[in-house]
């Protein structure tokens, strides 16, 4: 383990995280709020204390860095990220104890958008923003951050995107990582601009339009109002977020196909395509399944449309109470929980790519079985995906069911129903926000007790970071010097 390198990039993420929350800090200062203002600041000089020896006083000697540092620096920078971003919740007075900030803001920089709160309206200005500027830093990645505006090297950086980057395939657009980096945040900042100027022109005061657009670039899905989007009963602008929770759950490398004008490449995509048909499959069979509860087809399309977009692209936006559903719709929801969106996105889940490759990989089986001598391979957008890769996505799996069942069992032991219990880890392990029963949409996860509460934040961690870097972390092998 390069001790050295992993001290100077976790220094340095900490010192960038500092400089952005003058972000939040203007914010309290343009609302005039005194308490959430020292808050900001005090967090800002515990952050600089940390983060200035670790990146100036460390002497680098050696600057390789290989996969196990990547991880191991991944999931260390996310949680001393969230441990030192719950301080101004904490000392603004905003969240009464440590533990329900630390969950707000894992849930924030995960882009989960599971909340304990109860009265968010009541809540400052700033602290608002604060919680929604967190999933748009989470979205893309912190570390990815990082090397878009401070990286001068590319050596072993790679690793780094690769850990932090969602999806079974990870690469660059241009040779260098850094230059990746940029590219992939211009676009990511580009949508989100697009998105807010829609949001004002449609009416929304211009505070929610960055919080909200920021919620949805993310796809985390904090709300600044109790009943969500709900709140503004403005039928444009949920279309407007829908139809942006849907595009941030698009592969980003797409944007920059289509920029350079490369849309064979485009139309090649599998999980595109995938990812379009389950949209439409899902919008279609939930607006006729819920036409009894809204009478009219444009309203069941309207929350029919806007909560299958929040849920595939794990963003956890709501219109509507969809825990009151009939119970086929519900169950799509549910499935869409699993599958996630697109490889390369803001979004959580398994992923579209996963699925595809595991639908492919069972069909090959069956055909092998059937013709034991034919030569089966699976190909994702033409082209053949190594063994490697399909044993991955396996294993991946196999670790998320086992991660899965081991969280629900323990979260069973707490006072919720099954439903509930179940879902919930669902929820936080796909990076989704609301679940069914108690932690449903109308609802929060403030009653649940604080070994769930630390169960579902690490639940959260393991599914925006896709498992392997926080097993990393935790592993006594990786930490060894050599």
């Amino acid at each position: 383990m390069n001790y050295r390198m992993l001290s100077y990039i976790t220094g340095r993420v900490i010192l960038i995280s500092a400089a952005l929350m003058s972000l939040p800090l203007t914010v309290a200062v343009i609302y005039r709020e005194t308490a959430p203002l020292l808050s900001f600041l005090g967090t800002m000089a515990i952050m600089a204390a940390f983060g200035v020896p670790l990146a100036f006083l460390v002497k680098v000697k050696r600057k390789t860095f290989f996969a196990k540092e990547g991880l191991v620096c991944v999931s260390l920078a996310w949680t001393l990220l969230s441990l030192f971003g719950a301080l101004p919740l904490v000392f603004s007075g905003a969240v009464g104890n440590y533990v329900d900030a630390f969950f707000e803001i894992v849930s924030g920089y995960t882009t989960t958008g599971a909340t304990i709160l109860t009265e968010i309206e009541t809540l400052p200005k700033s602290i608002l923003f604060w919680r929604s500027f967190t999933h748009w830093i989470g979205g893309m990645g912190v570390l990815v951050f990082m090397l878009a505006i401070v990286q001068k090297t590319d050596m072993g950086m790679m690793h780094i995107l690769k850990a932090e980057a969602p999806g079974p395939k990870v690469g660059k657009l241009v040779s260098k990582t850094a230059s990746s980096a940029r590219i992939l945040y211009g676009i990511y900042l580009a949508l989100t601009v697009v998105m807010t100027i829609l949001l004002i022109c449609g009416g929304m005061p211009v505070f929610d339009s960055i919080v909200n657009s920021f919620a949805t670039a993310g796809t985390g899905g904090f709300g600044i109002l109790s009943d969500s989007i709900a709140g503004y009963n403005n039928v444009f602008c949920e279309m407007v977020i829908a139809v942006f929770m849907f595009l941030f759950g698009v592969n980003f490398n797409m944007y920059y196909f289509v920029i350079i004008g490369e849309f064979r490449r485009v139309m090649k995509s599998d999980e595109l395509k995938w990812y379009f048909a389950i949209v439409a499959g899902a919008t279609v069979a939930v607006s006729l399944n819920i036409m009894s509860v809204y009478g009219d087809p444009g309203s069941s399309f309207r929350y029919g449309f806007f909560q299958v977009s929040s849920i595939i692209s794990t963003t956890g936006f709501s219109t509507a109470n969809f825990d009151l559903w009939p119970s086929f719709s519900k169950v799509v929801l549910v499935l869409l929980m699993f599958i996630g969106s697109c490889a390369g996105s803001t979004g959580g889940g398994i992923k579209v790519a996963r699925i595809v490759i595991i639908f492919k990989s069972v069909r090959n089986a069956v055909r092998k079985m059937v013709y034991p001598r034919s030569v089966s391979t699976v190909k994702l957008d033409g082209e053949i995906i190594d063994d490697r890769t399909v044993r991955a996505v396996g294993t991946y799996l196999c670790a998320y069911v086992i991660i899965m069942c081991a969280s629900t069992l323990v979260v069973a032991l707490d006072k919720y129903d099954g439903v509930t219990s179940f879902t919930s880890v669902m929820a936080c392990l796909n990076n989704i926000g609301p679940a069914l029963g108690a932690a449903g949409p109308a609802e929060n996860f403030s009653g649940f007790g604080i070994v769930s509460k630390l169960v579902l934040i690490l639940d959260m961690l393991l599914g925006r970071l896709e498992i392997y870097p926080v097993l990393t972390l935790l592993s006594v092998s990786a930490w060894k010097k050599n």
